[in-house]
C-alpha cells in the first residue's frame, strides 16, 4: 500500500475513538453469566471475540457451549451498556484533534463497527461524536458478513465514493485488521484503548501478524500513520 494516496479514513468505533471496550466486555460477560455461562469473563470475551459482531458472538457461544441465549440477549447487553455509558463513556485521548486534522485535510471519514446500528448511534451520541459521522456510520447489521470479512469496509468505501485502495482503516482487533486488508485497504493497528492495558505488547504483535502496518499506541500518531506514504 506504500505510495498510494489516501482519500478517506474508516474507523472502528469501540476502542479506537471511544474508550468503550472495558464497559462492553463487562456487559457481555455479565449477561452471559446471567444466562447460565458461569465462567464468562471480560478477559475471555476479549480474547475470543474482540471486534466480532454480537450476532456472531451469540452464534459461536451457542455452538461451543450448547447454551441457548434468550432472544433479547443483545438488547439486554445494550441496555446495561448504555446505563454505564451515560456516566462513564469517554473519547480516546486525541480523537477530536485527529478528526479535526482529517477534516482540515479534506479527508472524509466513516465508521465501520461490528456493533448494532442502535449501539453505534448511541455510542456516537454519548461520546460526543455524532455530528462528525452524520450519515457515515455503518454497522455489521447492514452487510451479509461481519468482520473479518471485508463486506463492511467495502460498504463504507462505496458510500464514501472512494476506491478501497485509497482508504485507510484504524482498527484495534485482528478481525478488523484482516477485514480491512482483505478489502484492499491500508490497515493501521491501534493499541491505545484501556481494554488492552494488560496485554498491550502481545496485542501489538497480534495486530501486526494480522497485517496492520504500523501499530500505534496513541491517536497523536494516527494522522501520519493513516495518511502518510
Amino acid at each position: 500500500m506504500t505510495g498510494t494516496a489516501i482519500s478517506a479514513v474508516i474507523f472502528d468505533l469501540d476502542g479506537c475513538l471511544v474508550d468503550s471496550e472495558p464497559h462492553s466486555l463487562e456487559a457481555i460477560s455479565a449477561e452471559l453469566r446471567a444466562a447460565g455461562l458461569r465462567n464468562a469473563s471480560a478477559d475471555s470475551i476479549r480474547a475470543a471475540y474482540l471486534g466480532v459482531s454480537m450476532t456472531d458472538i451469540c452464534k459461536d457461544i451457542t455452538r461451543q457451549s450448547g447454551l441457548t441465549l434468550p432472544p433479547d440477549f443483545v438488547d439486554r447487553v445494550e441496555t446495561r451498556l448504555f446505563q454505564v455509558y451515560a456516566e462513564k463513556l469517554r473519547p480516546i485521548e486525541g480523537a477530536f484533534r485527529l478528526l479535526d486534522r482529517l477534516e482540515a485535510a479534506g479527508l472524509p471519514v466513516a465508521i465501520a463497527t461490528g456493533g448494532s446500528l442502535r449501539r453505534m448511534h448511541e455510542t456516537l451520541r454519548l461520546g460526543g461524536l455524532a455530528p462528525r459521522f452524520e450519515g457515515r456510520g455503518f454497522s455489521a447489521e447492514q452487510v451479509a458478513r461481519g468482520k473479518p470479512a471485508p463486506d463492511l469496509f467495502l460498504r463504507a468505501a462505496r458510500e464514501l465514493d472512494v476506491t478501497p485502495v485509497r482508504c485507510a482503516v484504524l482498527e484495534d482487533s485482528p478481525h478488523g485488521v484482516a477485514g480491512a486488508c482483505e478489502a484492499g485497504m491500508r490497515a493501521v493497528g491501534f493499541v491505545g484503548g484501556s481494554h488492552l492495558d494488560p496485554i498491550r505488547e502481545a496485542h501489538r504483535a497480534v495486530l501486526a501478524a494480522a497485517g496492520a502496518r504500523p501499530v500505534i499506541d496513541s491517536l497523536e500518531d494516527a494522522f501520519e500513520a493513516l495518511t502518510g506514504p
